[in-house]
C-alpha cells in the first residue's frame, strides 16, 4: 500500500534548515514517523485516513487542501525536523555506525543539536496549537474529524506541552 506524503521535498526544504542537497532518502522515513505519530494523533484515524487517500487519488482539494496546505504541513514539517535531527550527522552502512563531518565544517555538539531539535519542538507545539484551535472552531467542515471509532485513533484535542524539564 502506497504512503501518502503530507508534504513534499520542496516543502521540507524551504521551510526548514535541511539543505537541497541532503539525500531525500536520509529523511524521508523520519517524515513519515512523524506522520504516523504525531499527524494521525492530533487528525484522528478517518481524517488522516481521508486526506491520505485524496492525496494518492490527487483529489485533494476545497477546505482539505487548505487545511493541509495551512495548518497540518506546517506542523509536520517541524514534527519530522524534531525527530531527524538527532540522526542527521549517522548513517548505519556494512562497515558499521558513522558520524559524518566535513573538513571544512564543525560537528555540533549534543548540546546544540538539543537545541535545534527544540527550537523546531517549539514551532511544531505552535503549529499543533494553532490545528486544534481552528478544528475547535471548523470541525464541521471535516465530518472525520469526530467519527473515529473502536480501534480508531481519537484526536487530541489538548495542546498540552510539557516544556523543558530540569
Amino acid at each position: 500500500m502506497a504512503t501518502a506524503l503530507f508534504v513534499n521535498r520542496d516543502d521540507i526544504v524551504r521551510n526548514s534548515i535541511i539543505d537541497g542537497n541532503v539525500d531525500t532518502d536520509k529523511f524521508i522515513q523520519f517524515l513519515k514517523i512523524a506522520q504516523r505519530m504525531h499527524l494521525e494523533n492530533y487528525l484522528g484515524t478517518k481524517l488522516y485516513d481521508k486526506i491520505s487517500a485524496d492525496i494518492i487519488a490527487g483529489t485533494l482539494t476545497g477546505n482539505y487542501l487548505t487545511l493541509k496546505n495551512e495548518y497540518i504541513a506546517p506542523m509536520l514539517i517541524h514534527f519530522a525536523m524534531v525527530n531527524f535531527l538527532p540522526f542527521a550527522q549517522y548513517e548505519l552502512k556494512n562497515g558499521g555506525l558513522y558520524k559524518h563531518s566535513s573538513e571544512s565544517s564543525q560537528t555540533p555538539t549534543k548540546e546544540e543539536v538539543d537545541f535545534l531539535t527544540q527550537q523546531h519542538r517549539g514551532f511544531a507545539e505552535f503549529y499543533t496549537r494553532r490545528f486544534i484551535d481552528y478544528m475547535s472552531f471548523n470541525s464541521t467542515l471535516y465530518p472525520e474529524y469526530n467519527s473515529n471509532s473502536n480501534d480508531d485513533m481519537h484526536p487530541d484535542k489538548t495542546a498540552n506541552f510539557v516544556g523543558w524539564v530540569f
